[in-house]
Parts: structure tokens; C-alpha cells; sequence
């Protein structure tokens, strides 16, 4: 019997490609609602960051939500997310992307 493929996604901040399952999905709904989904099944475009906070801090800084899910987004919209993506960052808090170790050097 074959092993079971495990879907791999890339972070919008750090390029690193990671399992589906250590990536947080950011997802802009079919209303036009950006908002963090942990099923990772909710409607809409996804986008899909590591789970550390400085790479939330870098997305924002640089935009990366609004080109990934085509969307413009305001100042409330990113202080929403911070605190949804705040709420679930203990959860990754063990993933390493591999992002921080190079900057380190």
C-alpha cells in the first residue's frame, strides 16, 4: 500500500514549505471577510503563514495579505487578525520554519 500524500503549503512571508497542518490559514471569505481559519476548510481564497508572530509583524508590514488574497486591507482588518492570530500562536509556538534559525546567523 502507498503512504498517504501529506499536502505541503508555502508560507507568503518566509517562502518555507511546511505541512498543511503547521501553517495557519488566513482565508478571505466569499463576502469579502478576511479572518484566520483554524479547520483550514473554511470558503473562500487561503493564504498560509508559519505560525510565528514576527512573520504575522512581516506580512503586515510588507502587504502580504492583500497581494495573497487580492484584497485591500484596512488598519482595522490587520488589528483583527493580530488578535485572532495571537489567540492561536501558543499552537505553533514548537514549529520551526526554519526562517528564524537564518536570521540568527
Amino acid at each position: 500500500m502507498k503512504p498517504r500524500k501529506i499536502p505541503q503549503r508555502k508560507c507568503i512571508v518566509c517562502q518555507h514549505t511546511l505541512t498543511k497542518k503547521e501553517m495557519v490559514r488566513v482565508v478571505r471569505t466569499p463576502e469579502g471577510a478576511v479572518e484566520v481559519d483554524v479547520t483550514g476548510k473554511k470558503n473562500g481564497r487561503g493564504a498560509y503563514l508559519c505560525g510565528k508572530m514576527e512573520g504575522f509583524l512581516q506580512a503586515k508590514k510588507t502587504k502580504a495579505f492583500d497581494r495573497a488574497l487580492k484584497v485591500s486591507m484596512t488598519p482595522e482588518d490587520y488589528e483583527r487578525l493580530e488578535q485572532d492570530f495571537n489567540a492561536i500562536q501558543a499552537r505553533y509556538a514548537t514549529i520551526n520554519c526554519g526562517r528564524n534559525t537564518a536570521h540568527e546567523s
